[in-house]
């Protein structure tokens, strides 16, 4: 291994244990945020009342590749395009 070899990996370990510190910390911020309280009245209700609420697995996946394709559509695309030549 090289110097410069070894000082590439050693940023990247470097770069990797500040992702693991930014991880910890939002882990620690989402704790505070799942507790949230706010008042209802004269009661403190749940800000969140599901974890689906919290976090909705399926808008974040639509948010990183769109929204789901039918297969069906995606079949007919297919045959137009064929059919385009």
């Amino acid at each position: 291994m090289t110097m410069r070899e070894y000082l590439l990996r050693m940023h990247a370990e470097t770069l990797k244990r500040l992702d693991q510190k930014e991880d910890m910390h939002l882990q620690a911020w989402l704790g505070h945020m799942v507790t949230a309280t706010r008042e209802q009245g004269k009661k403190q209700v749940p800000v969140y009342k599901t974890f689906r609420d919290f976090f909705d697995r399926e808008k974040e996946l639509e948010g990183l590749y769109g929204p789901k394709s039918d297969p069906r559509k995606s079949r007919l695309a297919d045959i137009a395009a064929v059919a385009n030549g």
